[in-house]
């Protein structure tokens, strides 16, 4: 029988499965943090039980850390709480933890990948929205609450409906200026922020398959901003060099054993998906949001679509976002000025980020209106950085290259953005208050970010370059 690639990796895992119940599935991996962890450890305390397999459990601190000076005790008190309990619970229950100081920490949806703990096949969870991420390497990857921390911190496992499946193709060639952060906010500008729900979806197309891993994973990691269980790229010869050498990936026997099974992992030519939607990356254009959900996106030259060509129910919402976001219908938002850049997070924190960021602003200099915040989602991306030279690039543009962390993706640590500030930023969500207080956020690519920075107002980045 016939099987998309999510049907063949969630049925190698069904641990048992009955009609009319949810299926019990094994997770491969378990990777925390300091945020959803320490309500599911004390309900281990509580009833006396011990982390079932803490080998495949991967723990480190990225959501509530400082990203200057974390060698100083933190600030925030409820910040510093959580990174403590955090410390105290991994050494009770045997966990590895990266915490703050050690050379593999940062984000946890970064360090899985570039340590070789994400591979394809695997089933994998996190306490965190974002897990969908590591779906780039043709995983099952996807987020989960503190009560189901607690049950795969019990059992490895989990009870779970099988998801329906979407294929999203992306055929063609991306025009200059266009990335893979354009192609997700292109998608989700078309289908909504409600399109995927009740879906696992499978990227697949030439210009999916044009994307380097680093790309890749910006797509996966906003499947969810689509209301999608979880994204994924079957894996391919991209996939398999990325992964080779890396610090727990497999070695030798190890790995030619893994390489034969990874060649298997790809959807059958005839299976059926519940759905499926097709693109042409001719299309896209460097995009940039407007509202308060990543749905509400246009190309950087188009104009705010009126409020009353919106469906009846959803008029006083979208008003309502034009009306915190201080913009109209049918204006342009080039040329309008920003206050904050914003270049990290879990989407595009990664050492190609930096590097395409650093190529474009070499010899240039920020904006005098603008502040410009550099978070490299680990110490490994930031130590990269420094030895090619970025960090340097990036002084003389005037851009502050920070510590690893979650940073002002949200606003849950110090580096928050003033209220009613505008801030160009490449996370992944632009809800009220989302970065801050009355934040107002516009999402785009890390090129149309950088060219925010050295212009001190949204601009097509394709005229820059």
């Amino acid at each position: 029988m016939s099987k998309t690639l999510v049907e063949k990796i969630w049925d190698a895992h069904v641990v048992k499965r009955q009609e009319g119940f949810p299926d019990i599935l094994y997770i491969d991996t378990h990777l925390i943090h300091e945020v959803t962890s320490p309500q599911a450890f004390d309900g281990l305390r509580k009833r006396g039980l011990p982390v079932f397999r803490p080998k495949q459990t991967v723990a480190t601190a990225d959501h509530n850390v400082p990203t200057l000076d974390q060698h100083l005790p933190i600030k925030e008190e409820l910040s510093r709480y959580q990174v403590d309990m955090l410390t105290k619970n991994c050494k009770e229950f045997g966990v590895e933890l990266y915490g703050l100081g050690h050379p593999y920490q940062g984000i946890v949806h970064v360090i899985g990948p570039e340590l070789g703990i994400t591979l394809p096949g695997k089933t994998m969870v996190c306490g965190d929205s974002h897990t969908s991420t590591h779906g780039a390497f043709g995983a099952i990857a996807f987020g989960i609450g503190t009560s189901q921390v607690e049950q795969v911190f019990a059992t490895q496992c989990l009870l779970l409906s099988k998801p329906k499946t979407m294929k999203i193709e992306v055929n063609g060639e991306l025009k200059k200026g266009v990335g893979a952060k354009d192609i997700i906010l292109y998608i989700i500008s078309k289908i909504s922020a409600a399109g995927g729900t009740g879906y696992f979806v499978e990227f697949a197309g030439s210009a999916i398959r044009s994307l380097s891993m680093e790309a890749r994973m910006t797509v996966c990691n906003m499947s969810i901003e689509m209301g999608a269980r979880g994204g994924l790229i079957a894996p391919d010869e991209t996939t398999f060099e990325y992964i080779k050498g890396r610090e727990f990936a497999p070695k030798n026997a190890e790995w030619d054993k893994a390489l034969a099974y990874w060649k298997t992992l790809y959807s059958d030519k005839d299976a059926l998906f519940d759905a499926v939607l097709t693109y042409d990356a001719a299309d896209i254009e460097p995009m940039i949001t407007y509202g308060t959900n990543p749905g509400m996106g246009i190309g950087i030259t188009e104009k705010i679509p009126a409020t009353l060509g919106q469906p009846k129910s959803e008029q006083t919402s979208y008003q309502k976002a034009l009306d915190y976001m201080g913009f109209a219908d049918d204006e342009s938002l080039i040329g309008k000025p920003v206050d904050y850049v914003f270049i990290g997070s879990c989407t595009n924190s990664r050492i190609e980020d930096l590097r395409t960021v650093a190529a474009f602003v070499k010899d240039k200099r920020k904006a005098d209106n603008v502040e410009v915040w550099i978070v490299p989602g680990s110490k490994q991306v930031e130590a990269q950085a420094k030895a090619e030279g970025i960090d340097k690039v990036f002084e003389a543009a005037g851009f502050q290259l920070r510590e690893p962390g979650c940073s002002a993706c949200l606003g849950m640590n110090e580096d928050k953005i003033p209220a009613g500030k505008y801030c160009v930023s490449t996370s992944n969500r632009n809800f009220e208050g989302r970065q801050g207080p009355n934040a107002r956020t516009l999402l785009a690519s890390p090129l149309t970010a950088a060219a925010a920075a050295v212009t001190g107002k949204i601009t097509d980045v394709r005229e820059l370059i």
